[in-house]
């Protein structure tokens, strides 16, 4: 129904495990923004920036699969489907 495209802000593993052992990951994933909007809309960031100019999402990933899945920086499509 919607696709978002959102940055990777930070990635904070987190433990409650007495040995330190990473049990969790903390992300935190914010709209791409375009920082200047080309004539020809050339930069697809330009148009997720344009209907959706701002998002916050937060997780906690718990699967340890997933903890070195994503980085600073990543780029990554969110998907809304209604379930």
């Amino acid at each position: 129904m919607m696709r978002a495209k959102m940055n990777v802000v930070s990635v904070t593993p987190r433990s409650n495990h007495p040995d330190g052992t990473t049990t969790q990951v903390d992300l935190d994933l914010r709209a791409v923004g375009a920082s200047h909007y080309p004539a020809d809309g050339s930069d697809e960031n330009n148009t997720f920036a344009k209907w959706t100019p701002t998002a916050h999402l937060t997780m906690c990933i718990t699967n340890p699969a997933l903890f070195d899945a994503f980085k600073p920086g990543d780029e990554l499509y969110v998907d809304f489907t209604k379930a």
